[in-house]
């Protein structure tokens, strides 16, 4: 590694921020010591500066830049663009634009993430739009790469076929496979089933076997999201939000109806006793901070919105995240990918 390279905090962003931010930067101090990575931190001074003086060793990669303002949990994008200049969440979003940093991590708004992103960041040359993108854990104990999530709710072949591309580089980069599996989700696996622009991004993957960098699977259903049959799966982003908001409600069903039926006797609590140990693995592996962070694909720049209900070890990761794909220099990657299908 012979460079630097700097990733932009929005520190105010989140429901536990200042606090949870900045402690999670500090438990992966040594990470980003290693990796080179120097931050750029945004917020109030006021509250901020408290927090860093219980963690004095991050002054030796940040530097604070002072912002007033914050973007809050139910302001509109439209505010914010008109408004938002100096907020934190803007001014961390602009320092990639300006190429004062390579990435920049958010727990804020996501649809004012999005909306300053599109606005003060460029696409990729080729890339018509971008894609939110995230890892769910599969039955193969690893993780299967899905987008669109959101921020498209209608999409072509071009586009689909364009997520597939940054998809398997998000999981080579992330997950190590050397060449992911790609699947389209779709109504059913057979050939001819759903819309049409989902055939012709099939015969798209087809058209351009020999170009491409992943092996194409074909269509996948919902059941197969987390079977790790596919290491990617692309999707429009209406129903790659729909599936997503599902998944995640249905854990939380389970969750709840688990905790209230071995509360529900005494012989259910003393069967919880004896499965302790297998209950707490299966909520380890399915615990979202191990995979929380969300990035928006395609922009010419790292954007990583983590939940914003997530604790210094969930925040951590979503930087994570943005280390690994700004060190394997993941734009350039998919520019070149781009280049190498360009009808």
């Amino acid at each position: 590694m012979d460079k630097n390279y700097t990733i932009a905090i929005d520190t105010m962003g989140g429901d536990n921020a200042p606090l949870c931010v900045i402690a999670g930067l500090d438990s992966i101090y040594d990470y980003l010591v290693e990796n080179q990575i120097n931050l750029l931190l945004f917020g109030n001074a006021d509250k901020v500066a408290p927090i860093i003086a219980k963690y004095p060793r991050l002054n030796n990669i940040s530097t604070f830049i002072q912002a007033d303002d914050v973007v809050q949990g139910d302001d509109k994008p439209s505010k914010i663009i008109r408004s938002g200049r100096n907020t934190s969440m803007w001014k961390a979003i602009e320092a990639v634009r300006n190429k004062q940093a390579d990435a920049v991590v958010s727990a804020g708004n996501t649809g004012c993430i999005m909306g300053i992103s599109r606005l003060l960041i460029s696409m990729i040359d080729g890339i018509r739009r971008p894609a939110i993108t995230t890892l769910l854990p599969n039955a193969k104990n690893s993780y299967t790469t899905m987008l669109d999530l959101g921020a498209n709710t209608e999409c072509d072949e071009n586009n689909i076929f364009q997520f597939a591309i940054m998809g398997s580089l998000y999981s080579k980069i992330l997950l190590g496979n050397d060449r992911p599996k790609v699947g389209i989700l779709n109504i059913g696996s057979e050939a001819g089933k759903g819309f049409d622009y989902l055939s012709l991004a099939e015969e798209k993957m087809h058209s351009h076997k020999d170009n491409i960098s992943f092996d194409y699977f074909g269509f996948v259903e919902g059941d197969d999201i987390f079977n790790g049959k596919v290491d990617v799966i692309t999707t429009d982003g209406f129903s790659g939000n729909v599936a997503l908001k599902t998944l995640e409600g249905t854990s939380k069903f389970i969750t709840n109806e688990l905790k209230t039926s071995f509360k529900s006797s005494l012989s259910s609590l003393i069967g919880y006793l004896f499965m302790r140990k297998s209950i707490g693995a299966f909520k380890s592996k399915m615990d979202p901070r191990k995979y929380n962070g969300a990035v928006f694909l395609g922009l010419n720049g790292i954007v990583v919105k983590s939940h914003g209900g997530t604790d210094a070890f969930g925040f951590a990761n979503a930087v994570k995240y943005a280390v690994r794909l700004v060190v394997n220099d993941f734009e350039t990657k998919v520019q070149h990918e781009i280049e190498k299908v360009r009808e």
